[in-house]
């Protein structure tokens, strides 16, 4: 089968659609498909090629000129790579495959990752529309796109090509109780409130630290937020991180308070690392905790709810020790090897090869 993903890039900025579609292509390149992968380019390139997956500059910024390049580049592309499926990670590459697919014989599917985007709902143009979550199915119905187009396959990124073997990372210097989340500084991510429930513990437990790994556009009001708490030489800025297992691995308690997520991989790498997980019960986010299960669920925007889950944590080792075990129980539906099974069975639904 050859196989064609479109995405807007492959940078290893821990961009989780980058991830997951870098994890694919390397994964069905090793079962023997014939893979390419069309985008602007980036780190991820050489991965790729150790894979022997094929990369093809197609640059899809939302700028008149470019977009006339990218139908000329795109139509390239498809007549020189003969794809039977394309699978396309976000809107654009959609528009184009749709758009341009007359004579061309290959078959449409796309996954859903963002799916709180109003532009989601093109992402239901495909022949088959995959979402990362059942919470993210049960939304794009709502939208229009009839169930008959719809698979779910739940993120996992366990196992992935891009990353090393857990034992093979060394824990990050931290101070403990050390509290950790992985996220993108935004607004939607919960950090005002992740930062606001450790204010309101952190006086109780004076060695607690909270550590903030990622990078966005909302840092600086995040940064002067945590200066007015008090205990702001314990909240920690560490940036992005390329390999954020380090800071899992050292952690006591992961947090991560979204007010939207669709289908996060950090979950998946936060429960394999061992931590106390605490998360906000939206979107994709108990099916990645199998319900409850592996994690502490609480309402999203509710800084109290995030503190009180936090100070219980603190305040009782074996407690703490239980959700630790919790979290590692059931990862085995959590890898990529998975991800891609099911992703390859979508693709045969459609193609007889």
């Amino acid at each position: 089968m050859r196989i064609l993903h479109v995405l807007n890039h492959i940078r290893q900025v821990g961009n989780g659609i980058v991830n997951v579609t870098i994890d694919l292509a390397c994964l069905q390149a090793a079962s023997g498909q014939e893979v390419g992968v069309a985008s602007i380019g980036g780190e991820y390139e050489a991965l790729l090629t150790r894979y022997g997956v094929k990369h093809f500059q197609l640059d899809q910024t939302r700028r008149p000129i470019n977009l006339i390049k990218s139908v000329w580049r795109y139509r390239t592309i498809v007549q020189n790579f003969q794809p039977d499926i394309v699978h396309a990670h976000m809107m654009t590459g959609v528009v184009l495959a749709k758009g341009l697919r007359a004579n061309s014989g290959y078959v449409l599917v796309s996954t859903v990752h963002n799916e709180f985007q109003r532009s989601a709902i093109l992402m239901g143009w495909a022949d088959r529309v995959i979402a990362v979550s059942h919470a993210v199915a049960q939304s794009m119905v709502k939208r229009g796109v009839p169930k008959q187009k719809l698979r779910v396959v739940t993120n996992g990124t366990l196992g992935s090509p891009r990353t090393r073997l857990l034992k093979d990372y060394y824990p990050a210097s931290l101070k403990h109780p050390a509290i950790v989340t992985v996220a993108g500084l935004y607004q939607r991510k919960g950090i005002a409130e992740l930062i606001d429930a450790f204010a309101q513990v952190a006086p109780d437990f004076p060695d607690a630290h909270l550590y903030i790994v990622g990078k966005g556009p909302d840092q600086t009001r995040f940064e002067t937020q945590a200066q007015r708490t008090g205990v702001a030489e314990r909240i920690h800025f560490e940036g992005f991180q390329p390999e954020p297992q380090q800071y899992l691995i050292a952690a006591d308690i992961f947090i991560l308070a979204s007010h939207r997520d669709p289908s996060p991989l950090v979950i998946p790498e936060a429960r394999e690392a061992g931590c106390a997980i605490i998360a906000s019960q939206v979107d994709g986010i108990p099916e990645a905790l199998d319900n409850g299960q592996a994690g502490i669920l609480v309402p999203p925007a509710d800084s109290c709810a995030l503190a009180i889950a936090l100070q219980q944590l603190l305040s009782d080792s074996v407690l703490l020790h239980k959700w630790k075990n919790q979290a590692k129980q059931n990862l085995e539906p959590l890898t990529a090897l998975r991800v891609n099974e099911e992703i390859l069975a979508v693709y045969h639904e459609l193609v007889s090869i």
